[in-house]
């Protein structure tokens, strides 16, 4: 892929900055785009985090983004944009590798009598669509997935290869989901029996059967699971992105624009509002609710329902093993020393009060 930097501009909506001596935006060659320190010629960059403009001066990338107060310190041409990142976001796909599917139904697929399939959509290998399931237009269904009875799949969606959606599971427009996701299988609900004999069941199965909405423009990553809703459905509303390997129980809402970061667990029944951010390896307890906008950091744990939007961690941060073993021992008389400590408190107040009188 080539470009001109004037193109480039042009697709951006981006100003252009040329230092003296340098040649046209037109003549100006961008064929990749990389960091500021390993940038090539004929590469274009970016800088969106103000500790590396000192890779500025010595880049040699051929143009970078970079915003209008940079602008004096920049050697090389530039496009000036509010937001560098965001640029550098949409350049990304200019950049990105052109496969267009090709309409139509692979040999070796199977679609059942009842199933609808847009003429413009594309059936890869080896894909199953089952009795009374909707592809819309525009669809792309990778190889080896499989659709669900009176499952949807709405315009402009794309599923990659050996994604499984199982029945009434009910996906928006223009949603990407990635190899090996798994959307609308049983949630974990048992109820106990009472019995424990070897020929005996102990845990009766509470079948879910509330099926899966994802709203449009959702985004959800690799060998991800969303578990059907037991009598309504879980629900992904419109914007919603989520990382790989997350887990989503049944009943869950998780709301617009939210953004989920791989390997994090919700139990079942949790609510999360708008436009809240959950890092990685979060674990979320069931029938909570977390207030819109709410930030939780990596690793946490959260047990109860956060009514106020903010910034939340649990956990601890990494330190030398022996150290941790000392602490690790200190948490286990935390309890003891805040006995100890308001023993304490009493008789210094019993003293003061002796003092006095």
């Amino acid at each position: 892929m080539s470009f001109s930097l004037a193109f480039i501009a042009e697709h951006l909506g981006l100003e252009v900055f040329l230092p003296p001596g340098s040649a046209a935006a037109e003549d100006i060659e961008i064929i990749q785009i990389a960091a500021l320190h390993d940038a090539k010629p004929q590469s274009i960059s970016f800088l969106s985090d103000q500790k590396r403009l000192p890779e500025l001066s010595s880049t040699a990338a051929s143009a970078v983004i970079i915003s209008a107060q940079q602008q004096s310190q920049c050697p090389i041409p530039a496009l000036i944009s509010n937001n560098p990142y965001l640029s550098y976001a949409q350049l990304t796909e200019l950049f990105l590798p052109n496969h267009p599917a090709t309409a139509g139904i692979h040999p070796t697929a199977v679609v059942a009598d009842s199933a609808q399939v847009a003429s413009s959509a594309s059936i890869g290998p080896h894909v199953t669509i089952a009795a009374d399931a909707v592809v819309a237009e525009n669809c792309e269904i990778g190889a080896g997935s499989y659709i669900g009875h009176s499952s949807h799949v709405g315009a402009n969606t794309v599923l990659a290869a050996n994604v499984t959606l199982y029945s009434d599971v009910q996906i928006g427009q223009h949603v990407t989901i990635h190899s090996g996701t798994v959307i609308g299988a049983q949630g974990f609900g048992f109820a106990p029996t009472g019995k424990t004999g070897a020929d005996q069941q102990a845990w009766q199965k509470i079948h879910q059967l509330g099926g899966v909405v994802i709203a449009d423009f959702v985004d959800i990553g690799a060998n991800t699971c969303i578990d059907c809703g037991t009598l309504s459905p879980t629900i992904i509303e419109q914007g919603v992105i989520i990382d790989n390997q997350v887990h989503i129980a049944h009943n869950c809402i998780i709301g617009r624009y939210t953004a989920i970061a791989g390997a994090t667990s919700f139990a079942g029944s949790t609510v999360v509002g708008e436009h809240c951010i959950i890092a990685g390896a979060c674990a979320i307890a069931g029938h909570i609710e977390i207030a819109a906008g709410t930030q939780i950091m990596g690793m946490s744990k959260v047990t109860g329902s956060i009514k106020q939007p903010g910034s939340y961690s649990s956990g601890t941060g990494s330190m030398p093993t022996s150290q941790w073993r000392k602490s690790a021992v200190r948490f286990t008389q935390l309890d003891q020393m805040e006995k100890r400590i308001k023993q304490l408190e009493k008789q210094i107040q019993q003293l003061s009060t002796d003092r006095n009188d």
